[in-house]
């Protein structure tokens, strides 16, 4: 989850909170891509989870990886929560269960995020390993219960964990058992943005299916293959699902503030209190009527901190987030960016595949996202599966890819980051599938080889 914002600045009106959106507008020859991605760390003696304290424990990682990095430590109170790059712009965070999640820095070129994803790896690994922790890549838990992981000290997730079983069934277990990989993508206008916002909205299924790695529950296959995905249709549904007025006429900046006012709060934070409102109206807030804060006025943070806590498959802060993958290994956390910028920041493929999604109505992309997590590529869409989109859109990821024109020291050009995704959609058989096929088979009905075989 995205690291709190500190801007005191007083909202005065709704159109300050559509100003803070336009912000995010950038000419096209300065767009980047941010990729953040989530993994679990484990002890790798007994494959059980890390707690925060003791001399093996979360803060004793994050200390360490202050020490080798030299980056400025993100504090909540006494504790070490997370640590920020001044320079670069990257961030390490921990998710609610201790997730250890890297938020890269804006970048270039996939070949930077590539770089980037091997050097952070390669320094966790060098403080984790005398450690005896070990990071496993999988998008939900294969056999850890929800009692078995440690909380970590942060006011926010107190407030959501208390929250989540009044809005759905499932939130605790988004919040403690599951890993994500996201890209974060940036737009040139309004209208830019809307049509991106669209086009990785009813593709976004798509994402789920080929990072599809979350078929285990507590050691047994649960008969899905995205777990996590499927958590998300019950964990909160006032803040999640796919948007369907986002495809209706009007749809803007101003639409999708109207959209998050109506979102229930959770928390508003002043210096290192969080207070609890959840459940509460931003609104109100707004107003200066909020009946929790009486005289509190509405700040920058406070509506930077509200956005942060809405839960789409695609969700807009001052770019575009892509949302709907598991967690995987290190070949498909760089493949995801690629995807998407091969087939968002090309015009001519971002038209081609608008063209692909524009005649699918809000039934077909509910039925599309509900099916997924069982289905993966075999899900039905428009008279062909998922599987047959995959083609379609791998070709115009490649070509948008090859046309950017980035290579490396090597000389190739960044379409070779797409291949981890051609072998999937060429077998049909997603990473989920792959690994059933070895539960079934070498692992013996252990889940065990998991924490070897999807380790950083």
């Amino acid at each position: 989850m995205a690291r709190d914002q500190i801007d005191m600045t007083p909202l005065q009106s709704r159109d300050d909170l559509v100003a803070w959106f336009e912000a995010g507008i950038k000419p096209r020859a300065q767009f980047r891509i941010g990729t953040e991605h989530e993994k679990f760390p484990f002890y790798r003696s007994t494959r059980r989870p890390v707690p925060y304290e003791g001399p093996r424990g979360i803060r004793a990682l994050l200390e360490g990886v202050q020490m080798l990095l030299g980056w400025e430590p993100i504090m909540e109170g006494d504790n070490i929560i997370g640590l920020y790059d001044v320079t670069g712009g990257g961030a390490i965070s921990l998710e609610p269960g201790g997730q250890f999640e890297l938020s890269g820095a804006p970048l270039e070129t996939i070949h930077q995020t590539s770089t980037e994803l091997m050097a952070h790896l390669a320094q966790v690994r060098e403080v984790a390993e005398p450690l005896g922790i070990g990071f496993l890549g999988l998008g939900f838990t294969p056999d850890w219960t929800r009692a078995q992981i440690p909380t970590m000290p942060k006011g926010r997730y107190r407030i959501m964990t208390e929250y989540m079983p009044k809005v759905g069934t499932l939130g605790l277990d988004m919040m403690y058992r599951t890993c994500t990989v996201q890209p974060n993508l940036d737009f040139s206008s309004e209208a830019d943005m809307v049509k991106k916002l669209r086009v990785s909205l009813a593709l976004q299924p798509l994402g789920t299916a080929l990072f599809a790695n979350s078929p285990f529950t507590e050691g047994r296959p649960n008969g899905l293959l995205s777990f996590r995905s499927e958590i998300w249709r019950d964990t909160d549904n006032a803040r999640a699902g796919m948007l369907p007025w986002a495809f209706e006429d009007g749809m803007g900046f101003e639409r999708w503030v109207d959209y998050a006012l109506d979102v229930p709060m959770y928390f508003v934070k002043r210096g290192d209190r969080y207070i609890d409102v959840a459940g509460s109206s931003f609104r109100d807030l707004l107003a200066g009527a909020h009946p929790l804060l009486p005289g509190e006025r509405a700040t920058l943070s406070d509506w930077a901190n509200h956005v942060s806590t809405i839960f789409p498959e695609v969700r807009l802060k001052r770019y575009l987030e892509m949302r709907g993958s598991d967690g995987g290994s290190r070949e498909r956390i760089v493949a995801l960016p690629a995807f998407w910028v091969g087939l968002l920041y090309d015009e001519a493929n971002l038209d081609a595949a608008w063209q692909m999604v524009k005649d699918w109505d809000a039934d077909m992309r509910q039925a599309m996202r509900d099916d997924v997590p069982r289905l993966g590529l075999r899900t039905p869409v428009a008279g062909r599966t998922l599987r047959d989109v995959a083609r379609e859109c791998l070709t115009l990821a490649r070509e948008g890819l090859k046309r950017r024109g980035y290579h490396d020291a090597q000389g190739r050009d960044e379409t070779h980051y797409l291949d981890p995704l051609e072998n999937i959609v060429a077998t049909g058989q997603t990473p989920a599938e792959a690994m059933l096929a070895k539960f079934h088979g070498a692992w013996a009905g252990h889940v065990a080889s998991a924490y070897l075989e999807h380790a950083f």
